[in-house]
């Protein structure tokens, strides 16, 4: 008897719109062996997610009530989360349900930023986790490889994670509009903040030449571009740096401007007015804006970089739009693959019928013939394995077809009846 078709998808979870990270933080489980701990519940095979925005576990079940309760039994015996606030805080989804929110899921779609590219990634490694823990089967292995490859589909195929839509990495992407190719261009990192550290990163990542970091604490300076393999340096030699550099960016938390408008037309002379792209992140600002008014100067603060990052958010939810699309059509892909295992204990039926009959007529005939050769006897097996196996394509394509119809019993029913397939019970369908 095949199992597959007994088998429901379930996701039951909670993410950060839904639960707070007190509870997020419960769900995790940290400390605990997950894996044997649901390997206790009623899922025949599971995948446990656990990330700082979101806890989910999608799972096959023969028994999704069963199942869900025994989840939630298992969270609750196992942390300090009340009933209560675990079904407050947690959602359920079934079937198709389940698979598309699981494809949104890695394409980022239901993350806090959309778009972002970590989920992926950590949900394949909960998947290699799951794998290991032995508790992934056939449905779920070949629904997380689906789902890998249509969050692929959507990155290529829409723009949803093409423009930046946070402060540091919208800095970077107006220092690639201006400079185009960032590989020979160097930049200074003043202040030692984390959205200064974000966007010296993203510089980095970018091909950054030479990155020179400058702090009112010089031990923190030092730390900091260790960790970026950059140079330190105190604030009193800013000018001597400004004089190299093409991007600076700024991030302090100091009450006045560290940059002034007659500090930075001293040293375009030097520079012999090399263009020179300057990023002011701090709050109060940093950088004098009158800089803006030197030729050559160019001064983005946080207000400018707001603009861009909600620009880019717009164009990222226009871009979603097409990526839910794809989600449903390949929702309904998987949906008919699902409901074709339905019919894989016809079709073996068929396939083992048709080819007994073709051994024994095969060898009674052979018995017939006296005098041919081994190739000649191999060649004639092969003939009669080509017909039979193109007489069933047919059917075997035209039930597959079926599988997602409302009346694939009764195709299954007639088939069985057509072939004299005795040997499935009604109860198999």
């Amino acid at each position: 008897m095949n199992d597959f078709k007994e088998n429901q998808i379930i996701l039951i979870g909670t993410n950060h719109k839904k639960a707070s990270v007190e509870i997020r933080e419960k769900l995790a489980l940290h400390g605990l062996d997950a894996f044997s701990l649901f390997s206790q519940s009623s899922c025949d095979e599971f995948v446990f997610l656990s990330t700082c925005n979101r806890v989910e576990i999608i799972a096959t079940t023969k028994n999704p009530e069963t199942a869900m309760f025994s989840i939630k039994n298992i969270w609750v015996s196992n942390s300090t989360i009340s009933f209560n606030d675990l079904y407050s805080s947690t959602y359920v989804y079934e079937k198709d349900e389940a698979i598309a929110h699981l494809f949104r899921v890695a394409a980022s779609l239901d993350s806090m930023v959309v778009g972002e590219p970590q989920i992926l990634g950590q949900l394949k490694d909960a998947f290699d986790k799951s794998c290991n823990a032995k508790t992934v089967g056939p449905i779920l292995y070949r629904l997380l490889n689906k789902t890998f490859s249509v969050a692929k589909l959507i990155r290529t195929e829409t723009g949803i994670a093409s423009s930046a839509v946070s402060i540091s990495f919208a800095a970077v992407e107006l220092a690639r509009k201006i400079f185009g190719d960032l590989n020979a261009k160097k930049a200074l990192l003043i202040g030692a903040g984390e959205m200064a550290e974000l966007a010296a990163k993203h510089l980095i990542n970018n091909g950054i030449e030479k990155l020179i970091v400058a702090n009112r604490t010089l031990e923190r300076a030092v730390e900091l571009a260790k960790t970026l393999n950059g140079r330190a340096i105190s604030l009193d030699e800013i000018d001597t740096a400004l004089c190299e550099v093409d991007i600076v960016i700024s991030s302090t938390g100091a009450p006045g401007f560290i940059l002034t408008s007659e500090q930075i037309k001293k040293v375009m002379r030097p520079r012999k007015h090399r263009l020179l792209f300057l990023i002011d992140i701090a709050v109060p600002r940093d950088i004098e804006p009158a800089v803006n008014n030197i030729e050559n100067v160019y001064l983005y603060d946080i207000d400018n970089l707001k603009d861009v990052v909600e620009d880019n958010i717009s164009k990222r939810e226009h871009e979603a739009k097409k990526a839910e699309r794809i989600v449903q059509t390949e929702v309904i892909k998987f949906i008919n693959w699902l409901s074709s295992l339905d019919m894989a204990p016809v079709i073996r039926s068929m396939q083992k019928k048709v080819e007994n009959i073709r051994q024994k007529e095969f060898e009674k005939s052979l018995s017939k013939i006296k005098g041919l050769e081994k190739e000649q006897i191999e060649a004639i097996e092969r003939l009669t394995k080509s017909i039979t196996q193109k007489i069933l394509n047919d059917p075997i394509i035209t039930i597959k077809e079926e599988s997602a119809a409302e009346n694939r019993k009764n195709i299954l029913e007639v088939t069985q009846r057509l072939f004299k397939l005795n040997g499935i019970k009604n109860d198999e369908f």
